[in-house]
Parts: C-alpha cells; sequence; structure tokens
C-alpha cells in the first residue's frame, strides 16, 4: 500500500540539469503521481546568491548557500529531509555528497560520481556504514530503449558507440570522456559484465582546453571488443549505440529511444530480399530522468538496491580515468601533451 507520508527531498546545484530535476521533484509533487506515495520539494542547496533569490521566489522552499548549511537545519530539527539530487560540478560531488550521507540522507548523486576513484570508494564505505541509499545518475540506463534491450541480450562481441553534442559552455570542468561517453561506457559494461583487458584511446582538445573528441577500443576478458566516439565539437547530434551478438544484431537509438533487431534465425518479420528477420523490439516511451528519479525514490522508500549502483558507478569512473591515461600516452607519444589539460 502507498504511502500517505511525503518523501522531502532537495535539490543541490539548480544549474541547467539541476533544474530538471527541480522540475520533475515539482511535477511529482504537485501530481501526487509517484506510485509509493506522495514527494515534497523541500530544500534548494546552491552557492550563487543571485540565483538563490530567483530559486527562492520561484519554488517557496528554503535555499542553502551549502550542503553544510541544509544539513545544519537537518541536525537541529528545523528541516526534514529524506532525499537530495546532487547536481553541482563533478568537483563538489564528494564533499556535497559526503555531507548529505552523514545527515542521513538518501543520494541521487549526478554523472560522473566523482572525481577519483578513492573519492567513490570513501562514498560508498560512508553511504554502507549510514545504511544510505546512494544512487547514480547515469540516465541511459533508464532510456526505455535501453530497458528494451537488456531482454535480448545473449553474449554480445562487438559495440559501436556513437554520442556526438554540439558545442556548449556546459560541462567544461571535465572532458568528454567523463563528461558524454561516460553513459556509454556505463551502459556496455552493464551489458558485458566481464573486467576490462585493454584500453587504447586517442582524444584531441578543440574548442576547450580539456579533450573534446575522443575515440576508443575497449577489449574485455571476455574477448568482447566495444569502440566508443564521443564529441562535443560536431555539427550533429547523435546518441546510438549498435552490438553484435550470436546471429543477431541490434541498433539502440537513444534519442527516438528506438531499437531493432536483425535476427539471422528468421525470428522477427523476414526481409524479401535477405531473408534475414527484421523488426522493432518493443519499447514504451518516457522520459529517461524522470524514470531515474521514481526509482530512485521507490528505494528510499523500500531500501531496494538501485538499478545502477555506487559501486556501478564506481566502475564506469575507473574505466573513464583509465581511458584518460591512455588518452594522455598516446598525446605524449604523438608530442600533443601540451596541448590537452588533465
Amino acid at each position: 500500500m502507498p504511502s500517505t507520508t511525503p518523501l522531502r527531498v532537495a535539490v543541490a546545484g539548480a544549474g541547467a540539469f539541476g533544474r530538471n530535476h527541480l522540475r520533475i521533484y515539482r511535477e511529482l509533487e504537485i501530481s501526487g503521481a509517484t506510485s509509493g506515495g506522495p514527494v515534497q520539494l523541500a530544500a534548494i542547496i546552491e552557492q550563487d546568491s543571485t540565483r538563490a533569490v530567483a530559486l527562492q521566489q520561484e519554488f517557496q522552499v528554503p535555499v542553502f548557500p551549502s550542503a553544510e548549511a541544509c544539513v545544519e537545519q537537518v541536525g537541529s530539527g528545523t528541516l526534514s529531509l529524506d532525499a537530495a539530487s546532487v547536481c553541482v560540478p563533478t568537483i563538489h560531488h564528494a564533499r556535497t555528497t559526503s555531507a548529505l550521507l552523514s545527515a542521513g540522507v538518501d543520494v541521487l548523486v549526478e554523472k560522473p560520481f566523482v572525481s577519483t576513484v578513492e573519492e567513490a570508494d570513501a562514498l560508498i564505505s560512508l553511504a554502507e556504514a549510514n545504511r544510505r541509499v546512494l544512487q547514480i545518475g547515469h540516465l541511459e540506463r533508464f532510456n526505455p530503449a535501453v530497458t528494451a534491450v537488456a531482454a535480448h541480450l545473449n553474449q554480445p562481441m562487438f559495440f559501436e558507440a556513437h554520442r556526438l553534442s554540439i558545442f556548449t559552455p556546459r560541462s567544461l570542468d571535465v572532458d568528454v570522456v567523463l563528461d558524454l561517453m561516460i553513459h556509454d561506457l556505463d551502459v556496455v559494461l552493464s551489458f558485458v559484465d566481464s573486467p576490462v583487458r585493454e584500453v587504447r584511446a586517442v582524444g584531441l582538445p578543440v574548442l576547450s582546453g580539456k579533450v573534446d573528441i575522443a575515440n576508443v577500443r575497449v577489449e574485455f576478458q571476455s574477448g568482447c571488443v566495444a569502440n566508443f566516439t564521443a564529441s562535443r565539437v560536431s555539427t550533429e547530434r547523435v546518441r546510438k549505440l549498435r552490438f553484435f551478438q550470436p546471429h543477431q544484431y541490434i541498433s539502440i537509438d537513444y534519442a527516438r529511444q528506438d531499437a531493432l533487431l536483425i535476427d539471422v534465425s528468421g525470428a522477427a518479420s523476414s526481409h524479401p530480399s535477405t531473408g534475414l528477420g527484421v523488426g522493432s523490439i518493443p519499447v514504451t516511451e518516457g522520459e529517461p530522468l524522470r524514470l531515474e528519479i521514481e526509482s530512485f525514490l521507490a528505494c528510499v522508500r523500500t531500501r531496494a538496491t538501485p538499478r545502477v549502483t555506487a559501486q556501478q558507478g564506481r566502475a564506469a569512473l575507473a574505466l573513464a580515468l583509465e581511458i584518460n591515461r591512455a588518452i594522455a600516452d598516446h598525446a605524449q607519444r604523438a608530442g600533443l601533451e601540451r596541448f590537452i589539460q588533465f
């Protein structure tokens, strides 16, 4: 039976993506549409004073300049808080998440998890010690096309991922691997479920001081190979993942939320010229961020394990950092290291 007690939530960081979290929490509050019970937006954490004033007027909730200031009110009993989304810049993820977990608040932290593996390990230990839910915001895991394809996995052996974006000044605190490619790294890691054997990578800065375009080849212990291309200096937007497994080819378009399956066994409707089974995998459309937040809130209520655990977020981060080391090694061999900031 759904609870009648509202979950009181906060959003830390009200920049471009934090605004989307605020929008969805407020929509859930107004509609009461979560299956587990009502939600109440209780606080916002935003260090920009001008933005904080505007947020307080718009959402009519307390706005704090830091996580520490917010949890001080939680500790004193002035503010009640159950859960929070952390959407601050990556360099502040560890400090903000640590403060919230220590105050007994469950946390959904945006990708990338944190800046270092050591920070990830510290937060995982802190969440376990405080028995808190810690979910990582790898949004594409909640893309309905990815969810639909998961049921069709059968030892995938070759992946091709392309994630191209038009340049914006957003998220320039991290490189394109941690900004964009990490989405596909997380999805492929969840599909392959095998340790990484070898990484080869090349990357270049184009419009910023950090790597803006990268191409990566990852080989897993299972023998599976995955090629990743990510760019934030493209003239078009592309978000696709294709992979091959015995007798099948599957293509995912993240943006369109559709998935195509080609099967040589003819399980799908046969193509008249090739004899191949060609068909679409049924997908129930939905907004991935809303699905992610609703899943997080369900875990907060039921204490279930999140779909994207902190350990999985750590694995994607570790691979991203290994890729950046490979890019740095290539840059040194090619005499490009003076152009790239790591």
